[in-house]
């Protein structure tokens, strides 16, 4: 048995639809500006040059229907609904074929952002790690296994605060497609199953404030849900 000096960390998992195991989750990937629409409603050109990427710890996975606190150094928190894929297979330097075969499911995102230290690190030309992967920024609703789902390669994606929608687009709209994100970033790095990738954001992202309910849904897919509560 191995010898810890303290207790190793709790293995972070995701819900399944329509079973009772578990998805270990062991890294967490982003893309970022994969819709035209919001790329433009952030100041960038949108293109079909190579995507790029920003990670997340993988502890800070949260599952739908949490509570969680207004964090800290930020006075421009912002939601981003996205389309979440899990992987089920092993791949490195595929081709998109191949890629769309390791996809194992899918889950509703959401990708939650100090938005204020997002734009400051740019404005410097220095990491985005404060911004994105701070404690409970990676929202995840359910996974549904493709099997149980099919290929999504469109359909609406949706979000609203308090009932009134902020964001809508459609899968389809996305510059690269999963598979394409998948392979492209196969070539960077060796993928393994219990890898997530938050495939990106349409245009409509906005700043939330305690009290505030976010509620999202993709279609054919299912739901996502948090609640922001007071800063700590």
């Amino acid at each position: 048995m191995s010898n810890f000096v303290f207790p190793p960390a709790e293995i972070p998992s995701a819900t399944v639809r329509g079973t009772p195991a578990r998805y270990a989750v062991r890294r967490i990937f982003c893309v970022g500006r994969n819709y035209a629409d919001h790329a433009r409603e952030m100041g960038s050109d949108p293109t079909r040059e190579a995507p790029f990427y920003f990670t997340k710890p993988a502890h800070a996975l949260t599952p739908s229907g949490a509570t969680v606190p207004y964090p800290t150094e930020t006075s421009n928190y912002h939601h981003e609904m996205e389309l979440v894929l899990a992987l089920g297979a092993p791949v490195f330097k595929v081709t998109p074929e191949a890629a769309e075969a390791a996809i194992w499911g899918y889950a509703p995102g959401l990708d939650m952002t100090r938005r204020d230290l997002q734009a400051a690190a740019k404005a410097a030309g220095k990491p985005w790690d404060t911004a994105k992967g701070f404690d409970q920024s990676a929202i995840l609703g359910e996974i549904v296994r493709v099997s149980d789902v099919g290929r999504l390669t469109r359909g609406a994606i949706t979000l609203a605060v308090n009932g009134v929608e902020k964001q809508r687009g459609d899968l389809a709209d996305m510059i690269w497609s999963p598979a394409e994100i998948v392979a492209n970033l196969s070539q960077l790095y060796r993928l393994h199953p219990g890898d997530l990738i938050y495939t990106g954001t349409p245009a409509g992202v906005g700043a939330v404030v305690a009290g505030d309910v976010i509620t999202g849904r993709i279609e054919g897919l299912g739901d996502i849900a948090v609640t922001v509560g007071p800063a700590e």
